[in-house]
């Protein structure tokens, strides 16, 4: 058969990019903002990268929208993946990322035993493209699990860490301009780009008192997913990336490849030098996490006589709701109600603050034990119940 996978130009990087940006935004908005829960939506989109994936497999030639809407759903999915392991089973970031990378190592090894080349520039075979598929899809997981774990580490915002896999990628690209393995720098730099790219979509997506822009999930998505279309469509149209035929294997240049090798080991001990000394200065928590709750006397009716009683209810409704999902054993819509109070509550923070600094403290730090008690990796329903029950009582 054809093949199956586009040329590697300018387009290629930039497509991708905005799959990775949406493979975190689109999750998360079906994951937490519609409350759908993490399992549920796992599920979900593992039977659409199945029928997506059957289709990719069914087809004899590169067809762009489908290629790419496999990469999308690939990108969503492989991101769940990796949410479920740290979320639900509590795994550490720093040990899901190695299982990660311990795994997309076998997949090459496997790929090149059978096949004797990782070139996507030879996908003419089945085998080669299921083999391509599956190395893709671990990407995307080994890509959300370490820009995870570098945020943990560094307690960086999404904006600021969106500039280390920048430069790790110059970097890659760099090191092909003077002669590294070009197979080896691609994939490099594939893993790369999901860290930027998710970094990329939480610092859009994030409200601004978690160091965001303030899109929005929903509406980082829409965005994106406009302008892989816009794309997709330009290249069905031009052609731009079709391979006509296989590419004649590259020259190959064995001491330039040692020495771009001692140069990938270079960038790769100065990334971990920086990493360790960010981790080793006084940081806050990355956006989203909680620290130890400041709980502040508040006397009974104090947010219903200082905050508008729109606001008051609605934060009642969402910790009701969680206190239901708590007692009937539903951790995963727990968390998603979790993720809704804490949006809700952050991008009204300037308005309700501006009202009444002493209400706003006293009801930030209950809700921070709620998010506290529900995130824990080992979550105990009597502290979860009891953190809902003192900001209900506060919010009577």
């Amino acid at each position: 058969m054809l093949s199956k996978v586009p040329e590697i130009t300018v387009w290629f990087w930039v497509i991708k990019i905005l799959c990775t940006t949406v493979g975190e935004s689109f999750a998360d908005w079906i994951n937490m903002t519609l409350g759908v829960g993490l399992d549920v939506t796992a599920a979900i989109f593992t039977v659409v990268l199945a029928i997506v994936l059957a289709w990719q497999l069914s087809l004899s030639r590169y067809t762009p929208f489908v290629y790419w809407l496999t990469v999308v759903v690939v990108s969503v999915t492989g991101t769940l993946y990796t949410d479920i392991l740290t979320d639900e089973l509590g795994v550490p970031l720093g040990l899901s990322t190695g299982v990660f990378a311990a795994t997309l190592a076998a997949v090459f090894g496997v790929w090149w035993v059978r096949e004797r080349t990782l070139s996507i520039h030879g996908i003419t075979t089945r085998p080669r493209e299921s083999f391509y598929w599956l190395a893709i899809l671990v990407t995307f997981a080994l890509g959300t699990a370490a820009g995870d774990w570098t945020l943990e580490l560094t307690g960086w915002s999404p904006g600021v860490a969106v500039l280390l896999p920048a430069g790790l990628i110059i970097a890659v690209v760099a090191g092909w301009r003077l002669g590294a393995n070009a197979v080896l720098s691609f994939w490099l730099a594939y893993v790369l780009t999901r860290p930027l790219g998710a970094n990329l979509g939480d610092w859009l997506g994030f409200s601004k008192s978690q160091q965001g822009l303030g899109l929005g999930v929903a509406l980082t998505s829409v965005i994106f997913l406009g302008a892989i279309l816009a794309t997709v469509v330009y290249l069905t149209v031009t052609r731009a990336d079709v391979i006509d035929e296989p590419d004649a294997p590259p020259a190959v240049h064995p001491v330039r490849e040692r020495a771009m090798l001692g140069y990938f080991g270079v960038v790769a001990v100065a990334a971990g030098a920086l990493l360790a000394w960010a981790h080793a200065q006084p940081h806050a928590a990355p956006p989203g996490a909680e620290g130890p709750a400041v709980i502040t006397p508040i006397a009974a009716g104090q947010a219903s006589a200082h905050f508008p009683a729109a606001d008051v209810a609605t934060l009642r409704t969402l910790a009701e709701g969680m206190s239901a999902n708590v007692r009937a054993g539903d951790q995963a819509a727990a968390r998603a109600g979790a993720t809704r109070i804490e949006t809700f509550w952050d991008d009204a923070q300037p308005r309700l603050q501006a009202l009444d600094a002493t209400t706003w403290t006293g009801i930030d730090g209950r809700i921070d034990a709620v998010l506290t008690s529900i995130r824990d990796a080992n979550p105990d329903p009597a502290t979860e119940t009891r953190a809902l029950d003192d900001l209900r009582s506060a919010l009577a």
